[in-house]
């Protein structure tokens, strides 16, 4: 016998991993030619939505140990997208901000994905925007747990 809540959980399994896959396809061309990843671009954008974030901060919000970090923000800094600065308050604090051209290529790589977004909200309807709104909310917070 078929369990159809089995299957259904499963559908929406793949649907999540399609959906995901569709929502970073742009973005991952566009880095890609500047031999960068994904990773990148979560920095960029809470960096970007974040800024003078301390790196202990970026850490937290990505959930990822300073080894992972290092590299990519490191890469990213030597590029002249990210810049590092002291904290007024404390020395020992290192602040990071988007340059310029950082916010150009934030802007670029989000850009497609909330217009990609929004079209889909629009045709969906706002009780399906709504319905996804929050299933990605209780899904965030088991992750926070």
């Amino acid at each position: 016998m078929v369990d159809l809540k089995n299957t259904a959980t499963r559908e929406a399994i793949e649907q999540l991993y399609f959906g995901y896959r569709a929502l970073t396809e742009q973005p991952d061309r566009i880095l890609e030619k500047k031999g960068l990843g994904r990773v990148h671009h979560r920095i960029l954008y809470f960096v970007g939505r974040s800024p003078n974030t301390t790196v202990n901060a970026l850490l937290s919000t990505l959930n990822v140990s300073k080894q992972a970090l290092n590299a990519p923000l490191r890469q990213l800094i030597e590029m002249g997208l990210v810049a590092m600065t002291t904290a007024e308050h404390d020395r020992r604090v290192r602040q990071l901000i988007l340059t310029r051209v950082g916010q150009q290529l934030e802007s670029q790589l989000t850009g497609t994905q909330m217009a990609q977004l929004q079209a889909v909200f629009d045709e969906a309807g706002p009780q399906a925007e709504a319905g996804w709104r929050r299933v990605m909310a209780v899904l965030s917070d088991q992750q926070k747990s």
